[in-house]
């Protein structure tokens, strides 16, 4: 087969070995149905062997094991070579740079590779292409790799065990337009190396044990449409030089220990995502909204922000998730945030919060947690899916009766505030919600009956308000919630509370009855403290 330049048997269903003695038959089956081709045993090395005008040869995702073996010679064809999402072990071979040297994009990501990163990388002179992230590798970056490999423009070493300074400062790879090292024990500073890289357009950082400020410099690379490094140790205010990433589309710096004010200008045109939860950040929230037509998450929550909710929050035509949890947020809730036109009308076009430059199918996960408990929305269904937390806060009035036209709403956190009122019936009209926290308040009257049409409400507490009267029917949902549902309440009846209801619908415990007790508070005061509510970065309340 000297003449075979691309094979390509990903992705199939086929169990067997492959030999050389079955090569004219496998390629007649791939020629027959390549739909049903599968490849399990260790990696066909004669292929590369018997094909030395090989340009391709894609294996991804099936159930190839074993050690990653080189040909016998040095293959001087052979550009594209993808076997991801196998169950190699082992090491990758050290050599092979020497008998792959001109290859232009490699793929060994998702299998078991252990130990560290082969410097003969450095040997392929046109490697564009490296993703070697999902395995098990340790050790450091070598430093001949981070000189040697000036062509490469993709660079994904995620989710292993690597360690040590990201860079030294002999660096060559200013060609990068994505870098991914996420999910590792990186440590130390952002190395400043990366100020020569003027293609970037992505930058994941998260998960690692960085340290220092957030660098000025990175508002000089223009082409940054992805900045995403939560969960390090990362501090010092928001560089005013960020205003000037003008294809700015996601910046996640979530879970650090940033300080200070936003800056007043960093509202990029293009922004879809904002991600700035669990830091120290303080100001009033009325100078951080601004207008931002694509802004589709704005996650402010486990800050010391202040301040009231804009009544400009509604020229955010595609905000799906407003996350404000845990903060010093007063006033009333604005009757302008239930005008949010995707979280009302329910458009399908909304943009699903993942990051857009990110060519290794690289996503956002949303946590919504309530009652302690967690759950988890990851890739295009988040493209149905929208949230509004304002819980731990000082939100007082009542709630306004339009939050219930917000009809594509999953979850809503009103938790842990002042709200007064009653509970509007025109929730019912909520028919996606999953999740309605409104405990920990100073609400009144009845709970509305008609809530009972929620189909998909799995979580719904209302504990430790002043509501009374009898619990609505045990119904399609209503029957799964428990007393926890309604503690607190102590003019509340029915099951599952221990309390009866009298002839018109009342508790047996009348106000009267319970005079003593009104200079009590009905909320205790470290509720405030430790409320739950939603967020995005994949941290616990």
């Amino acid at each position: 087969m000297t003449s075979l330049q691309v094979l390509d048997a990903s992705s199939n269903q086929l169990i067997g070995n492959i030999s050389p003695g079955l090569c004219e038959l496998v390629l007649l089956r791939l020629n027959a149905d390549l739909s049903h081709l599968n490849l399990s045993g260790q990696f066909p090395n004669w292929l590369l062997e018997n094909n030395t005008n090989l340009e391709t040869l894609l294996l991804a995702n099936n159930s190839l094991f074993g050690s990653f073996r080189m040909p016998i010679h040095s293959h001087q064809n052979l550009a594209i070579l993808d076997v991801s999402n196998n169950f190699f072990q082992g090491h990758i071979p050290v050599e092979i740079g020497t008998y792959l040297p001109v290859l232009m994009g490699l793929n060994l990501s998702r299998n078991a590779f252990n130990g560290s990163i082969p410097s003969s990388f450095a040997d392929m002179k046109m490697l564009g292409r490296l993703d070697i992230s999902h395995n098990q590798l340790t050790g450091e970056i070598p430093e001949r790799m981070a000189t040697g490999c000036f062509s490469l423009e993709i660079l994904a070493l995620s989710n292993n065990s690597l360690q040590g300074h990201i860079f030294s400062k002999k660096f060559s790879l200013t060609n990068l337009m994505t870098l991914q090292l996420d999910g590792n024990k990186f440590a130390g500073e952002i190395p400043e190396s990366l100020s020569k890289c003027y293609l970037l357009e992505g930058l994941y950082l998260s998960d690692n044990h960085l340290t220092g400020e957030i660098p000025r410099w990175l508002g000089n690379l223009s082409a940054l449409e992805d900045i995403i490094m939560p969960n390090n140790n990362l501090g010092g205010p928001i560089p005013i030089e960020f205003c000037q990433l003008d294809s700015l589309k996601i910046l996640d710096l979530s879970n650090n220990s940033i300080f200070g004010t936003l800056p007043s200008c960093l509202s990029p045109g293009s922004i879809e995502q904002l991600h700035l939860s669990k830091n120290k950040i303080e100001g009033r929230l009325e100078s951080i909204i601004h207008d931002s037509p694509y802004l589709v998450t704005l996650d402010l929550s486990y800050n010391s922000l202040h301040g009231s909710i804009p009544n400009r929050i509604d020229r955010l035509p595609k905000l799906n998730y407003l996350l404000l949890a845990n903060n010093y947020i007063e006033g009333e809730i604005p009757v302008q945030l239930c005008h949010l036109k995707e979280v009302r009308e329910g458009h399908h076009e909304a943009v699903a919060p993942t990051p857009s430059g990110s060519p290794m199918g690289k996503e956002e996960t949303v946590q919504f947690t309530t009652k302690n408990m967690s759950y988890y929305y990851q890739g295009r269904i988040l493209t149905s899916m929208s949230g509004i937390d304002l819980s731990c806060n000082k939100l007082t009035g009542e709630i306004p009766t339009q939050i219930g036209y917000l009809t594509r709403i999953h979850a809503l956190n009103l938790s842990h505030n002042n709200l007064t009122g009653t509970i509007p019936t025109t929730f019912s009209n909520l028919k996606q919600i999953e999740s309605l926290d409104l405990s920990y308040n100073l609400l009144h009257g009845k709970i509305p009956s008609q809530l009972t049409v929620l189909n998909t409400l799995a979580v719904f507490t209302v504990a430790y308000n002043n509501l009374s009267g009898k619990i609505p029917d045990r119904v399609t949902q209503f029957s799964t919630f428990e007393e926890d549902s309604y503690a607190g309440n102590p003019f509340l009846c029915g099951w599952p509370l221990s309390k009866s209801c009298n002839d018109s619908g009342l508790s047996a415990v009348t106000r009267e009855a319970y005079t003593d007790n009104e200079e009590d508070n009905l909320i205790p005061e470290d509720s405030m403290v430790d409320g739950l509510g939603i967020s995005l970065d994949g941290g616990q309340n």
